[in-house]
């Protein structure tokens, strides 16, 4: 199977790119997913996705010992990832939605980093007073030492949703979608080479997922007013 990789500049990229039939399948954040399967006629297909997608958690950070809660974050600056994220701006910015904390008029500024280890490097360095990332990245930074967990804290973790998948067009031959399927499903981590293809994912094996997954995230899409 012959393989084209597409370089994108950012998630919307993506997102037309699929809807135009310029891309067939993409590695989507959950609200990209969203975005993508709505701007698709609600036609792209989600394959697979990582386990712990199925359990995945956004952290809010700060280096203030005066932030305990998502209350405490009244009059305090912020910083997001992308705007477009699912971990590092939709789901964090609906919990605090419903801990009664809206960014846009409960913060003193709130910021975009454009990416979760961005955000947490403003938060260590103080430029923003707290702000919220993706466990995986978080946690990823803490084992490589890039962040002082002395100085920066977890203060918040999000409950669980759903989140990254590979999606395809859905005019795409039935056949190859199943086999596509079939092969992330097959992949091995104690076979040398799936392992390597697993660790590049940070994934410790992928599972089957549905649109049903992601009402979650449409919804609070709808509620966050990202989408229409």
């Amino acid at each position: 199977l012959k393989v084209e990789f597409i370089p994108v500049t950012d998630y919307a990229a993506t997102v037309e790119g699929l809807a135009a039939k310029k891309i067939d399948m993409v590695w989507y954040g959950g609200f990209t997913f969203v975005q993508a399967y709505v701007r698709s006629g609600k036609t792209a297909i989600p394959l697979v996705q990582r386990a712990e997608d199925a359990e995945f958690k956004s952290v809010f950070i700060t280096t203030n010992p005066d932030i305990k809660t998502l209350a405490d974050l009244k009059d305090k600056t912020f910083s997001f990832g992308s705007a477009s994220s699912t971990s590092g701006h939709l789901m964090p910015r609906s919990f605090m939605l419903q801990a009664g904390i809206d960014p846009d008029k409960t913060l003193k500024r709130v910021a975009f980093s454009g990416a979760h280890d961005a955000t947490a490097l403003q938060v260590a360095g103080g430029k923003v007073d707290a702000g919220a990332l993706n466990i995986s990245v978080w946690d990823k930074m803490v084992a490589e030492k890039k962040v002082d967990v002395s100085q920066v804290r977890v203060f918040y973790t999000t409950p669980s949703y759903f989140d990254y998948n590979w999606t395809v067009r859905g005019d795409l031959d039935p056949a190859l979608i199943g086999k596509l399927r079939q092969a992330f499903l097959d992949l091995d981590p104690k076979n040398p080479e799936h392992a390597e293809i697993l660790k590049l994912q940070r994934a410790a094996k992928f599972i089957p997922t549905k649109v049903e997954n992601y009402a979650g995230i449409e919804t609070a899409a709808k509620s966050a007013g990202l989408l229409k």
